[in-house]
């Protein structure tokens, strides 16, 4: 033998090194987990829609006040409110949306408290959509993977095909919902920055529709005894058919911008 040879690869080091990504991943999966649960154990009335309005419109007036009193403690955990909310993919988004969009125009005003809404809303939805994507990509691997494994391999031919523009084109017509595209992009090869943009960009149009909406609701109370329906103005209906028909106009304007380029037959 070779005195000068390299050395055999040591497999005790590398069963440590992966012990101890197993060690820190479970670690930040118990907390991730313990947080949650605290969470849902102390405000888990409030996480489906059934139950958030009626539970929002029975402090319809202690919210208001509050609001007023502190609008930068408000501000703050609406936000990480929302970010957990998106995180966690519980699906009741909407309401939040909604409710911040009314509540904000109590505290700031019309176009002030349209504005800052929309800028929270954006905001946090993205960051709580990047926090699904990570522990996806590094928590819930295994268990995405099972899951929703025939998503994947779908939205992988669709992202080699179609680049961050397939991302971008989820973001606005919510065909697949946010609760299956946060974590099985997770598992895709896209870069965690092309993620956060494209969903930043993408979500914007929803988010300014759903805050408007929001921010023209007489009450919450009226919102529980009559439902949409009830609520429903000129200017949202307005809202949400500009909503239907943006996607479209989008999806023309970059196959306008981008045509197909035929390939050649060498």
């Amino acid at each position: 033998m070779d005195e000068h040879s390299n050395p055999p690869s040591n497999p005790s080091s590398q069963d440590r090194k992966s012990g101890g990504t197993l060690i820190r991943n479970l670690f930040v999966a118990v907390v991730v987990a313990g947080v949650f649960g605290f969470l849902y154990w102390r405000f888990g009335e409030y996480f489906t829609p059934k139950q958030l309005l009626p539970k929002l419109a029975a402090h319809e007036s202690t919210l208001r006040e509050y609001g007023r009193q502190q609008p930068v403690l408000v501000v703050g955990a609406s936000f990480l409110i929302y970010v957990v909310v998106m995180g966690f993919s519980v699906p009741v988004a909407w309401v939040f949306t909604m409710g911040i969009g009314w509540l904000f125009k109590i505290m700031f005003g019309e176009f002030c408290g349209l504005l800052i809404a929309l800028i929270v809303v954006s905001f946090a939805s993205t960051s709580g959509a990047t926090l699904a994507f990570l522990m996806s990509r590094y928590l819930f691997r295994d268990a995405i993977q099972r899951k929703f494994g025939d998503r994947l391999a779908a939205f992988n031919r669709a992202l080699e095909r179609e680049g961050a523009f397939y991302l971008f084109t989820l973001r606005l017509i919510p065909a697949v919902p946010f609760v299956v595209i946060n974590p099985v992009m997770g598992l895709t090869p896209i870069r965690v920055w092309t993620y956060w943009w494209v969903s930043q960009l993408g979500m914007l149009a929803g988010t300014a529709v759903f805050v408007y909406a929001g921010s023209q609701l007489p009450s919450l109370q009226k919102l529980k005894e009559h439902g949409a329906a009830g609520v429903l103005t000129p200017q949202i209906i307005i809202a949400f058919v500009l909503l239907g028909i943006f996607p479209i106009a989008i999806q023309k304007l970059m196959a306008w911008v981008q045509p197909v380029t035929p390939q050649s037959d060498d």
